[in-house]
């Protein structure tokens, strides 16, 4: 029943976010600021990670981009994600920790530290300024 109702919802995700990026295509200014972040996974099956990815793919102005693994052992896998009008990297990163635990409900209470997945609310520059000395995430 789960599947059912993860799949309803990322239709209309796919067409809400396919009418926003229609709409934007008609302005005179697009608004084309695209944006990469590195999500910390809280999924760890690979076959949750294959649908959570897919997942965002399929979505119109978003791409998963590649697969990290940890740094360290006990550090959490990193997805990288590009957003095509990625103004605000939090926002970014809390609207893929909603669709992970609408995928997998089990992972709501894991926390990395990014927004979306506990009390942070702004996401540390590593997480998607490449320029950054500080390349390793955590």
């Amino acid at each position: 029943m789960h599947a059912i109702v993860y799949i309803a919802w990322l239709i209309k995700e796919i067409f809400a976010a396919g009418f926003a990026v229609a709409a934007r295509a008609l302005r005179p200014d697009i608004g084309f600021t695209p944006m990469v972040v590195r999500y910390p996974l809280r999924v760890t099956s690979d076959w949750e990670i294959f649908w959570f990815s897919t997942s965002i793919t399929a979505t119109p102005s978003t791409l998963s981009l590649g697969l990290r693994e940890p740094a360290r052992p006990g550090d959490p896998r990193i997805l990288l994600v590009q957003d095509a009008f990625g103004d605000d990297p939090a926002e970014i990163t809390r609207g893929l920790a909603d669709m992970e635990v609408r995928l997998a409900p089990h992972v709501a209470g894991i926390d990395h530290g990014v927004p979306g997945q506990g009390s942070a609310e702004e996401l540390p520059i590593e997480y998607y300024d490449y320029t950054s000395p500080r390349r390793v995430v955590k």
